[in-house]
């Protein structure tokens, strides 16, 4: 993914994403990723046009690596769900900034590199057997369980472990 990046942008990306796991999507800006880098946030523009461009790097660094979590989740157990299921969550809780970036607005389809959303997708659908309705009813699911997870909106006696996994046996018996 960062191969289409010159050396100073994949700097910048990295730099960026630093920040935003460490302090969240409200402390992304330019101005702050600047100094971080020790520079004015006018240098930024040589190499990302907008601050749109940078969540659009970083998004695309979610969707690489939660797809290659994925395939790796199914590589080790092939069709099942549950274990595609611990996969998502498991990389969704390991970058919990980076997560609500990328899913709680509006994807940027058209500034993500070609087929990465497709990939991203396909171990899903591949263990919904094709079923996009199913895939899409399943994604649903485990993304709101993921998003409560993150703003911490279950009580804390709850037992997550078992709630993912009847859910998922739900939808996939």
């Amino acid at each position: 993914m960062t191969d289409r990046l010159t050396p100073r942008a994949r700097e910048i990306a990295t730099a960026a994403r630093t920040l935003l796991e460490e302090s969240g999507p409200a402390a992304l800006t330019l101005r702050t990723l600047a100094d971080r880098l020790g520079i004015k946030a006018p240098s930024l523009y040589k190499h990302f046009p907008d601050k749109h461009a940078v969540e659009v790097e970083l998004i695309a660094q979610m969707l690489e690596e939660s797809a290659a979590a994925l395939e790796a989740a199914e590589e080790r157990d092939p069709g099942s769900l549950l274990t595609l299921g611990e996969a998502y969550r498991t990389y969704a809780l390991d970058h919990p900034h980076l997560y609500c970036l990328a899913t709680e607005r509006p994807l940027p389809r058209a500034a993500l590199p070609a087929g990465l959303e497709d990939r991203a997708a396909m171990p899903l659908m591949r263990v919904c057997g094709g079923d996009i309705d199913l895939a899409r009813s399943v994604w649903a699911f485990a993304h709101g369980m993921v998003v409560l997870e993150i703003h911490g909106r279950f009580p804390d006696d709850a037992d997550l472990a078992a709630a993912w996994k009847r859910g998922l046996k739900a939808f996939h018996p």
